[in-house]
């Protein structure tokens, strides 16, 4: 790796990490840079889950006053997650190479749809909970979704924090800020739960997983502390320009091989 493409990763892992952090969705600022660097989609995966683990950590760690008197029932959730992440890292090690690159463009679409309508779907889960008063408390429902999206999260990491704010604000009567703490304790959960088992089965470059660590670490403190200070439509328009941007790359790439 050339020194000036490990200073374009560490910048990307650090934007990525702050994302994280506040939205969800950082992936959708790595994977198409490791992507446009010339790294196979699988690897631009695995070595995604394993440099951005220490961003969600950090960004978790960041959000652990949110989460005080929650811990216990953010440990049952992240079982839930735990298991689901293994699932997807199958998954992504038993189809077809060629399957995964030819629906990853779809997958990062979805990731982009999902991140385009999340304010809508916030402002939803607000007005809901105004209207019928009723207290969500944690159920097997909830249990089963955030399996679910451990096992996207296993197979492909963009999106999943979008994807658990939005289940877990419309089950659960939770203040939000909580809610994305938990949502940070779960990703990071899904992204060492695959990291490790990629790191021994899959294929790894090392040297990318150590620049997106050093600077998705970084990344999740500055988006604990200072990232919900920054205007989330800043954010979100930086991600769907990103994503969209990757799609065109990825269907392209595929029309031309």
């Amino acid at each position: 790796m050339t020194w000036w493409h490990a200073l374009i990763v560490v910048v990307a892992g650090i934007w990525a990490g702050t994302i994280n952090a506040v939205v969800g969705s950082g992936t959708l600022v790595t994977f198409p840079v490791l992507v446009a660097l010339g790294y196979p989609p699988v690897t631009a995966t695995t070595s995604n889950a394993i440099g951005l683990a220490p961003g969600t950590l950090s960004g978790a760690w960041g959000y652990r006053h949110e989460l005080k008197g929650y811990w216990r029932q953010t440990a049952k959730f992240a079982v839930a997650s735990f298991f689901g992440a293994i699932g997807g890292t199958i998954l992504l090690l038993s189809l077809p190479k060629d399957a995964f690159e030819a629906v990853v463009p779809v997958l990062v679409g979805l990731a982009v749809v999902l991140v385009i309508i999340q304010p809508k779907v916030s402002k939803w889960v607000a007005e809901r909970r105004e209207q019928n008063g009723t207290e969500h408390k944690p159920g097997p429902l909830l249990m089963f979704f955030i399996f679910l999206i451990g096992v996207y999260g296993g197979y492909f990491t963009a999106a999943q924090g979008v994807m658990l704010m939005a289940v877990m604000g419309m089950l659960l009567s939770e203040p939000l800020q909580k809610l994305n703490g938990v949502k940070n304790v779960l990703a990071a959960v899904v992204n060492l739960v695959a990291g490790v088992i990629y790191a021994f089965v899959a294929p790894i470059s090392w040297a990318v997983v150590l620049w997106l660590a050093v600077g998705s670490l970084a990344g999740g403190f500055l988006g604990a502390k200072i990232g919900r200070k920054l205007p989330p439509a800043v954010l979100r328009g930086v991600i769907v320009v990103i994503g969209v941007a990757a799609v065109i790359q990825l269907v392209v790439k595929q029309f031309a091989s």
